[in-house]
């Protein structure tokens, strides 16, 4: 399967805790994970709005998601709880303006998981690539190209 060269854009979203700390975990491992991805750190993922996914989308990324702390588990009690439902929202809104919910994820994982990390970003980049590049991104935004 040839895809003529796409290497998608993900938006990262992540809490400051299990999240991001899972994040650092896969770098002082010395994972890879796709250089598209792109993390941007919330006090919590609770904080995560409809607004600021699709702005990311907006702004031209192929792909955002979601990383959240393990449910039951959120440093904020029900900050998590919030995100999956503002997922699961956002994503029938993807679908109702035809970018399509496949472009947007949601994974759970606690602070010492760093290969879960590098394999969630690889998982939503490799989704994402199947899909093709974003239909709002205007040529001149794409660094390649």
């Amino acid at each position: 399967m040839s895809d003529n060269g796409f290497d998608p854009e993900i938006t990262i979203f992540t809490c400051i805790y299990c999240a991001y700390m899972a994040a650092d975990t896969a770098g002082a491992l010395r994972l890879t994970y796709p250089a598209g991805t792109k993390i941007v750190k919330l006090p919590c993922t609770g904080k995560v709005d409809v607004e600021y996914i699709l702005e990311a989308f907006e702004q031209g990324a192929d792909g955002v998601c979601v990383v959240a702390c393990p449910l039951g588990n959120c440093h904020h009690v029900g900050g998590n709880v919030r995100a999956t439902k503002r997922v699961a929202f956002t994503k029938k809104l993807l679908d109702e303006i035809g970018l399509g919910s496949g472009r947007l994820g949601i994974y759970y994982m606690s602070g010492g998981q760093g290969h879960a990390f590098a394999e969630a970003a690889t998982e939503m980049t490799e989704k994402v690539k199947k899909l093709g590049p974003n239909p709002l991104r205007q040529p001149t935004q794409h660094p390649h190209g």
